[in-house]
């Protein structure tokens, strides 16, 4: 889609961008008049401060770049490899060298961690251990909940921000972060945007770049705009603005993937204000309008616009002098539009009555669903009898607003409107002696969500208790600790689970049946791990950093849709024959469709993450094994059709010319899921190199997929209603250049 379309949209993208750039820049001359003297006295200090920090850095072991990085999301301040959780960093360095299109690309090497697009690629759905959707993982932006949602054959949650304003990933996986919120018995996985501190040099008063990318496949280009300015030492601010246009791309066989282009603007507007020595308040802004074609019989059926704003409050105060305080307070609100307006007439049911109609072109369903949220927790640090206490407090509160709407036999119908409100409170302490550690948590959770007709509502406590033990005091294995743990965690059923009804509207008709006295999922999971750091290993300065763990998760009550033959002899039952239209409704089928109980999912599996690091260079090794199924209660097992690729992931870089010319490469090995009919082997092959030319002008270049290997994401499998034919949504992207140049001003 071209400017145009944008124009007819209401957001133009070069208005938008100019609003945006002329916004910062008026913020930023101001208060160059006003302060002007008191930052360059300011930013003297700070350079004397910069090369004391600098000197400290060249000191510290090189791994400190992926597995030493404090984690973003960790409410006691940990690193990944100090962790008793299968728990991963992904920091700029890395980020800049993946040069990602997608959300999804972040996340490439990541164990456990998968990503389904189908071919809509500015919406992804985090997969975490084999679940996904409806909330099993929490995605979080800058501590907004992301809980998008639009049911369709395809992904269920959705999100896009893009990868030009994230600094930093990091992931959780499993129950064990019931402390971030309520409903994640998958995992967690958080993006934390760039602050005006990551983009100015220690001596710098403001800074500004630009960016400007060329890819090959789909031909697409992207431009980013970057400002920021430090008012003083205590206040400073950031502006982004990223515009991205692509065609459709080709997959690995050189047949082009029709529905597979987007355009889409997206801005970051983040303050920081340090009121204390002991407190930081940021603001922040993130926001994005994209678009694409839906395709449907091989052309274009569905334009959609959809249109995200994100504005997030994050308070901290910490004192060292007050061992007790340690309080954050995060709030955010998340509203997300999309409206779909059909291309072509398409033939359709009413889904109150079942009889055929048919959509005019223009057409629309739109999607409006609002989330707001509080998080509050504070830790304490004390010592009793000689054992160090952590003490971890606090509870948080989500709500969504969901509003669907359109014409009937349109796209909305899949997903209801209704109000849902997710609560909880709890308590942690973490416990340390020595060499032994443990962490023993408790967390409440309270659920309703309710439309114009019903509502339901349920509690539960869900337990936490780990121990880690470091047995060992000699040099080489004084790094050496294992864990295990115990936890559990609590999903309430959505929205869309437990009100859809009235009858499918495409393709056949048959009726939805709502489901209030859905249970919700209690996720218990069992995990043993083992990190190991140890550093000057075979040189000075080189780091060895490894993760390794085991898991079983039942999860108990799991949710999944059922369809079901119809009765034709008992009209009570919850499925009978609609004998009105058996026969003279040529599109109606006798079944009924449900979310249902199962008895119990069972999923478990292996993950691997390491990394050595030296001054010459780096090498990294990541993998994980997934396997899972259903039980239902009359004791039917069957695969789980959101079981990701088993992967092995392998990673070198090599530095040269003072480390301002980094090249590299990386091998990924997709193993075929258990149980998934028709989903195959494949490996990919990638190769990157990044250049420092001058202080102002660095160049990146990448090449994905080199060996143009044609293959398709398992969870992109669809049966689109028919389970004896499952065929895949679309094929990944084939060979892929990117070009990136940026230059970068500041004084």
């Amino acid at each position: 889609m071209g400017l145009a379309i944008w124009e007819r949209r209401g957001w133009s993208a070069a208005n938008g961008a100019a609003a945006l750039l002329a916004g910062v820049a008026a913020v930023a001359l101001s208060v160059t008049l006003a302060n002007a003297q008191q930052a360059a006295q300011k930013a003297g200090e700070q350079a004397d401060q910069s090369k004391k920090e600098a000197e400290q850095e060249k000191t510290a072991p090189a791994g400190a770049t992926l597995l030493d990085k404090v984690l973003v999301i960790s409410r006691t301040g940990e690193t990944a490899i100090e962790s008793l959780a299968s728990a991963s960093h992904v920091d700029q360095e890395q980020l800049d060298r993946r040069m990602a299109t997608t959300p999804n690309e972040m996340l490439f090497g990541v164990p456990g961690v998968a990503a389904q697009a189908d071919a809509r690629r500015v919406s992804t759905s985090i997969n975490i251990r084999g679940l996904q959707d409806f909330g099993r993982v929490a995605v979080i932006v800058d501590g907004a909940r992301q809980n998008f949602q639009r049911s369709d054959h395809g992904t269920q949650s959705t999100f896009y921000v893009d990868p030009e304003l994230i600094k930093s990933v990091d992931v959780i996986r499993g129950p064990v972060a019931n402390t971030y919120g309520s409903g994640a018995i998958g995992g967690v996985v958080f993006f934390d945007t760039k602050d005006a501190q990551d983009f100015l040099n220690p001596e710098e008063t403001w800074a500004a770049s630009a960016t400007g990318r060329y890819e090959s496949n789909g031909k697409g280009w992207t431009t980013s705009a970057s400002g920021a300015y430090r008012f003083n030492e205590n206040w400073d601010a950031l502006g982004n603005i990223v515009y991205r246009n692509y065609d459709d791309y080709k997959d690995g066989g050189g047949d082009t993937v029709k529905g597979t282009g987007f355009d889409v603007l997206s801005g970051l507007l983040k303050t920081t204000i340090r009121p204390t020595d002991n407190s930081e308040l940021k603001l922040g802004w993130v926001g994005s309008s994209d678009g694409w074609n839906e395709i449907g019989g091989g052309v274009p059926v569905n334009d959609i616009d959809l249109k995200s704003n994100t504005f997030t409050a994050r308070y901290n105060v910490t004192d060292e002098d007050k061992s007790w305080l340690d309080l954050h307070i995060n709030t955010s609100y998340n509203k997300t539009n999309l409206d779909l307006t059909s291309l072509v007439p398409q033939s359709r049911f009413n889904p109150g009555t079942g009889l055929p109609v048919v959509l005019p072109t223009g057409s629309t369903s739109t999607f409006d669903i609002g989330t707001t949220s509080i998080d509050i927790w504070n830790t304490s640090r004390f010592e009793t009898a000689g054992i160090a206490h952590e003490l971890t407090y606090g509870g948080d509160w989500v709500g969504d607003d969901v509003k669907t709407g359109g014409a009937a036999g349109g796209d909305s119908f899949y997903t209801p409107s209704g109000k849902r409100n997710v609560s909880g409170a709890y308590v942690q302490d973490k416990l340390t002696w020595d060499w032994l550690e443990v962490i023993a948590g408790l967390r409440y959770d309270n659920y309703s969500l309710k439309d114009g007709t019903s509502e339901t509502s349920g509690d539960r406590l869900s337990p936490r208790i780990t121990v880690g033990i470091t047995p060992f005091d000699t040099p080489s294995l004084a790094g050496l600790q294992f864990y295990g743990t115990y936890a559990e965690g609590y999903r309430s059923p959505s929205l869309t689970e437990t009100l859809i009804s009235g009858r499918h509207p495409a393709g056949v008709t048959f009726p939805f049946l709502p489901n209030p006295n859905l249970k919700p999922e209690t996720g218990k999971t069992v995990e043993f791990g083992v990190n190991y750091k140890q550093n000057d290993i075979l040189e000075a300065g080189d780091a060895l950093r490894i993760k390794a763990a085991y898991f079983n998760n039942d999860v108990d009550d799991y949710i999944e849709g059922v369809s079901f033959p119809a009765s034709f002899s008992n009209p009570a039952s919850s499925c009978p024959v609609d004998w009105s239209q058996l026969g003279s409704n040529p599109g109606y089928i006798p079944i009924c469709f449900q979310y249902q109980n199962f008895a119990k999912a069972k999923i478990n599996g292996f993950e691997l993450e390491g990394v050595y690091d030296a001054g010459w260079g780096y090498a990294g090794l990541s993998a994980s094994i997934t396997n899972g199924h259903t039980i239902s209660h009359a004791g039917v097992r069957a695969d789980l059709a959101t079981i990701p690729s088993s992967q092995v992931t392998a990673q070198l870089g090599l530095r040269f010319l003072e480390d301002k010319l980094t090249v590299g490469g990386e091998v990924q090995y997709n193993g075929k899921p258990r149980g998934n009919p028709i989903a195959e082997d494949y490996t990919l092959v990638n190769a990157f190199a990044s250049y420092q030319a001058t202080d102002n002008l660095k160049i990146d270049f990448r090449a994905d997929n080199l060996f143009d290997v044609k293959y398709a994401n398992p969870l992109n499998v669809t049966t689109a209603g028919q389970p004896s034919q499952p065929v895949f949504a679309a094929y990944e992207p084939g060979i892929t250049l990117k070009l990136a140049a940026t230059m970068r001003f500041g004084g």
